[in-house]
């Protein structure tokens, strides 16, 4: 007879651990201690921290966790994120350098022709940019303002947002809050793995032996214990996806300096840079193939890139190696990887913090026994390999459209929708109709949605041909409409200096 699972023993402690933990320990103890947790994590050596942006949906896992989000913005130095500019991801336009930008937000206007219809029929891309046309969250990134009104509740804005937020920092105020909840930390090093079969008997560290039900790996891109159970488990997304390297640094804020409330990526060469503004400075780096440049080529192409908007000063540099792919099976006999051990997509779209998330999630809904069937594990292994799928089609998407031809890299960025039969048969599709929610439905998508695919076709240029009747003057209607909207709301929310004043008080940038 099965039983239910009484222990759980977490390897590996950072945003994967601890977010993990603290979901599961919400779950199974909220009322009395049921489940055993505990988490074994290396000495806390001082991780680079570089920035880190998250997709928006994350507010809903701190808010499920019961964590107040001023406190959170506080201990991670955060800032809001409306979302990115993308810039110079395809050649300049009469001398200008090409940029969109993708936000959170998704407005159903419109009573007959919804309106990303309306604004290609109405030719609004002869003057405007798609998400100019189509969001109030472009207008708020454009004056740096904040989704935050006076009025707002926690976790809710004018429009959606994200976080920018200093990830060895969430993971330890996550720490915190996992061990005053009864999460046991055991801090060491895992010097061996104990196995019988395909399962994990026990870890070995210097402080003891550990035994558990069920063991989640989140030691990072080695995978530490989910290699020990199964060979041959790995599916790279190189050819999809062939920026597996990235130099990483610190900079800090000149005098006065507000940081944006938005991501930027913007592509170089060989790859593309981000730029993460946190309350106290900004993390920037690029992600670039190392085929095609070297370590020291890379490095010294951001710095030029840098210095363009003036005198930097670097605090930290790191290079940085991605295993970019995928678990062929995340769950194997009793342990089951997430984060990093589990699979790695480019950080382009920010969603790292969104993975563990569902992997998280999907464990809980999955782990109803000691003894898990396999019929459950292969289950929780196609949910999960779904999900990575459809978030590579997704960062695909924004190279193959590109025209750019200046390098090799970026010649063959558009060629590599070849490597996925449905993002070709798509992008054929959306030629001679809008991308809409049915296009996409029966995928694993959970926060890129047809919406976001828009956001990027047509901030790319790739519009379909539409030859239907519409009426001018409703369309007319809609984009007044949605201008008043816009209007409204940069006359109510808080500019991003004044809400880091608030938040952050005499330690904010703005009040050096």
């Amino acid at each position: 007879m099965n039983e239910s699972v009484q222990s759980i023993t977490i390897v590996g402690g950072g945003s994967s651990g601890w977010m993990t933990a603290l979901y599961l320990n919400q779950l199974y103890n909220h009322k009395q201690q049921r489940v055993a947790i505990r988490v074994i994590e290396s000495k806390d050596i001082g991780i680079l921290g570089v920035g880190e942006a998250t997709v928006h949906s994350i507010r809903f896992f701190f808010a499920a966790m019961g964590i107040d989000e001023n406190e959170l913005i506080q201990a991670t130095n955060a800032t809001l994120k409306t979302g990115i500019m993308f810039r110079n991801w395809m050649k300049p336009k009469q001398g200008n350098t090409h940029e969109y930008f993708h936000p959170f937000e998704h407005q159903a206007l419109g009573s007959i022709t919804d309106i990303s219809s309306a604004w290609i029929l109405s030719s609004r891309q002869l003057f405007e940019r798609y998400d100019q046309g189509v969001s109030v969250s472009a207008h708020l990134m454009k004056n740096n303002l904040t989704p935050k009104m006076a009025q707002s509740k926690p976790y809710q804005g004018v429009v959606p947002y994200g976080y920018h937020l200093d990830a060895t920092l969430m993971a330890r105020f996550l720490r915190d809050k996992a061990k005053q909840r009864g999460v046991e930390h055991i801090e060491a090093t895992v010097t061996d793995v104990i196995t019988a079969g395909d399962n994990i008997e026990r870890v070995i560290t210097e402080q003891g032996e550990f035994s558990a039900d069920l063991f989640i790996d989140c030691s990072g891109f080695k995978g530490l214990l989910i290699e020990r159970l199964k060979d041959n488990n790995w599916q790279s997304f190189k050819k999809e996806l062939p920026c597996t390297k990235a130099v990483a640094m610190q900079l800090k804020f000149a005098d006065k300096q507000i940081p944006r409330s938005y991501t930027t990526a913007t592509a170089l060469t060989n790859g593309w840079v981000w730029e993460i503004d946190l309350n106290n400075r900004r993390g920037t780096g690029y992600v670039y193939d190392g085929d095609r440049i070297s370590a020291e080529q890379a490095e010294q192409e951001l710095k030029q890139f840098l210095q363009q908007s003036g005198d930097i000063e670097v605090m930290k540099t790191l290079h940085l190696d991605m295993k970019v792919g995928c678990r062929k099976e995340f769950w194997v006999g009793n342990c089951i990887s997430i984060g990093l051990s589990g699979g790695f997509i480019e950080p382009l779209e920010s969603t790292g913090l969104h993975i563990i998330n569902i992997g998280a999630k999907l464990l809980a809904t999955h782990l109803n026994e000691k003894h898990t069937q396999q019929s459950t594990r292969d289950s929780y292994n196609r949910l999960m390999n779904g999900v990575y799928d459809d978030l590579k089609r997704f960062i695909v998407l924004h190279y193959c459209l590109t025209d750019r031809d200046d390098s090799e890299f970026w010649r063959y960025a558009q060629t590599t929708a070849q490597y996925s039969e449905e993002l070709q048969r798509q992008l054929q599709i959306w030629r001679h109709k809008t991308c809409e929610f049915m296009d996409l439905s029966g995928g694993f998508a959970t926060t890129f949605t047809d919406e976001n695919y828009r956001f990027i076709l047509y901030g790319m240029d790739y519009l379909p041909q539409l030859h239907m009747p519409f009426d001018e003057q409703e369309c007319q209607q809609m984009f007044a409409k949605l201008q008043m909207m816009a209007t409204r709301a940069q006359s109510v929310v808080y500019s991003n200096c004044d809400w880091l004043q608030m938040m952050h008080g005499e330690h904010t940038v703005s009040a050096n």
